[in-house]
């Protein structure tokens, strides 16, 4: 195996061990918060500032923020015994009613799993996907940080656990978590228990069509933000997987229809030779550095498009590792450039560019849907699975070094990406709330291929075990126009 292999197989341990360190400090969280109020309901909502967005029904304040960290910090320090019951899933349904907890009865009605694995923490329950530890001592890194109306609570990086990250609020990724939680009411739709139940009771179709009707009245609305303003360059950035290319073709088609004529370039044809290339370390060629882009190049060609000239563009051969004659572009007098791009919210890449002629665009699959109140879906895994169709079905890669290239993947957007999202001047969510139960069947056959044996089957089983929550549902209904075309096939559009 190579050095490269063993460091994507390493990851892999490193970030289910990340896993389990939130789900314990999750089941921390839960138990101080019934501990010092008994009627609290506490929901995990989502990933933000390097933590998870929590809310409860009720109003908090600092001094309350303080109480729920002194008491997380007593259960730790005790080291308390996390006890582990599998229980067949009737009885388990009959425990978290008396418990009250109802959205985990919803979800245990409305999957076909027979057994479950619940959880107990000095005298409360709960279950959790991934398993935390046996004790609570083994997750004693945390803070917690007001972002009305909730909080968050900050845990380690998954690269190393000892160390806690520096706090950094992200009021524009809140917002439009925001908006997405309002889609889901709109839907009816918050948690996977609910979207099964519609799916069960024959609904799946309509939750597709509105869904899809939601991003579609998005665009267009950035579409009529870019026209109001007059934007002569539009740059589209975002993480690996989340839909860049069909969110800009379907961008054009809403400019065109407010009269504006769009200039789509890519900023991976202007990547510099692969001799030129600078490289990770390992010795591979580091795409995923702004510095394999050559920003000179690039910025005269938008600088004399811009003025109006017509410009030869390259054409980025990614087998001979070379620039190639392109195509030969300028731009009409209502036109406008859209740049797309993992590195255009960086304002490196167009430093020739005046500020007032742009305008950013952060596009990610950021979920909506939540397992129940206490477990949430990992965003990277939404995208995990999109990469997984795609790369196997239509890129001719292995299923194994899929998964064990992601954490390299996920390297390059900490570095490159999320420092600049709070730049963006609109952020559109990519994520549909049913696409999992659409993603099952084409990601289920390629995860059972990896064998017991492999290093990397501790991960294929974590995927498969997430999937089987899903009811199936059709991709037939799927517009051919979708964002998740792009992935499993069938689209309108050409790539």
């Amino acid at each position: 195996m190579f050095e490269q292999d063993i460091e994507g197989v390493e990851d892999l341990r490193r970030l289910n061990h990340w896993r389990s360190y939130q789900s314990t400090l999750s089941f921390i969280l839960y138990t101080a918060i019934k501990k010092l109020y008994p009627k609290a309901k506490l929901r995990i909502e989502h990933s933000m500032s390097r933590g998870f967005y929590c809310l409860l029904n009720r109003r908090i304040n600092q001094t309350d923020i303080k109480k729920i960290d002194k008491k997380m910090r007593q259960i730790i320090e005790m080291n308390l015994p996390i006890n582990a019951r599998v229980l067949q899933r009737s009885k388990a349904i009959k425990l978290f009613e008396k418990t009250a907890l109802e959205d985990k009865v919803v979800l245990l009605k409305n999957i076909r799993i027979p057994q479950v694995t619940v959880y107990s923490l000095l005298d409360i329950y709960d279950i959790f996907l991934v398993p935390p530890f046996n004790t609570t001592g083994k997750a004693s890194q945390f803070y917690l940080k007001k972002f009305a109306p909730g909080f968050v609570m900050v845990f380690p990086i998954w690269q190393d656990i000892s160390r806690l990250p520096e706090y950094v609020p992200q009021p524009r990724l809140a917002r439009i978590f925001s908006e997405h939680e309002e889609w889901a009411q709109i839907l009816g739709v918050s948690d996977l228990g609910q979207l099964n139940y519609q799916i069960k009771k024959g609904t799946g179709s309509e939750i597709i069509k509105v869904s899809e009707a939601l991003h579609e009245k998005k665009i267009v609305y950035i579409a009529d933000q870019i026209t109001k303003r007059n934007s002569r360059l539009v740059l589209i950035a975002g993480p690996s997987s989340a839909g860049k290319t069909t969110f800009t073709k379907r961008l054009a088609i809403q400019l065109l229809v407010n009269g504006i004529r769009p200039l789509s370039i890519s900023t991976d044809d202007y990547f510099l030779p692969h001799s030129q290339t600078p490289k990770d370390k390992f010795g591979r060629l580091d795409f995923e550095s702004i510095n394999a882009v050559d920003i000179k190049l690039l910025n005269q060609h938008l600088h004399r498009i811009l003025k109006g000239e017509t410009v030869m563009i390259p054409r980025f051969n990614f087998i001979t590792g070379r620039r190639n004659k392109g195509r030969s572009v300028y731009l009409e007098k209502n036109g406008v450039i859209l740049l797309e791009g993992i590195h255009c919210l960086n304002d490196k890449l167009t430093h020739l560019i005046p500020a007032s002629s742009k305008f950013k665009i952060y596009v990610s699959a950021l979920t909506q849907l939540n397992i129940d109140d206490h477990n949430r879906i990992s965003t990277t895994d939404t995208r995990m699975l999109r990469r997984i169709v795609r790369d196997t079905h239509y890129r001719g890669y292995r299923i194994q070094g899929v998964l064990r290239h992601w954490s390299s993947v996920r390297r390059g957007e900490e570095q490159n990406i999320y420092p600049f999202q709070e730049q963006a001047d609109e952020m559109f969510n990519s994520a549909l709330i049913y696409e999992p139960a659409v993603l099952k069947k084409f990601c289920l056959p390629i995860l059972h291929r990896v064998k017991k044996s492999a290093p990397e089957y501790k991960e294929a089983k974590r995927l498969i075990n997430f999937l089987n929550l899903f009811f199936e549902l059709n991709d037939r209904e799927v517009p051919s126009n979708s964002i998740l075309r792009e992935f499993i096939g069938g689209s309108s559009f050409i790539y």
